[in-house]
């Protein structure tokens, strides 16, 4: 399980990131008026562990669900992973169906 305190939002970068032992993955946003747009997920390859993405993503999801923003995944993975757990689907715009 990935611990809370390891995700990091460089607004800078404009990505949210998490560092373990040895990889480094991310997941590159945009941000436009209340709306944050996922637009790119980066695992790297040493990463095999679906419940690792898994983790990240409901990670990322609860940051943005505190921040009372709304999700636009233009990735086709995290598309995928709201289509496989529905509790997210709240999060989702109106108008906007996956």
């Amino acid at each position: 399980m990935i611990d809370a305190a390891e995700l990091v939002d460089n607004d800078f970068l404009r990505q949210f990131e998490l560092k373990n032992e040895e990889h480094f993955a991310k997941i590159e946003y945009s941000l436009q008026d209340r709306k944050i747009f996922l637009t790119k997920l980066i695992i790297p390859e040493g990463i095999t562990d679906e419940d690792f993405v898994g983790d990240f993503l409901k990670l990322v999801f609860e940051n943005v669900k505190e921040r009372n923003l709304s999700i636009v995944p233009t990735s086709p993975e995290i598309a995928k992973f709201i289509r496989r757990n529905r509790q997210y689907k709240s999060l989702l715009p109106v108008g906007v169906r996956i």
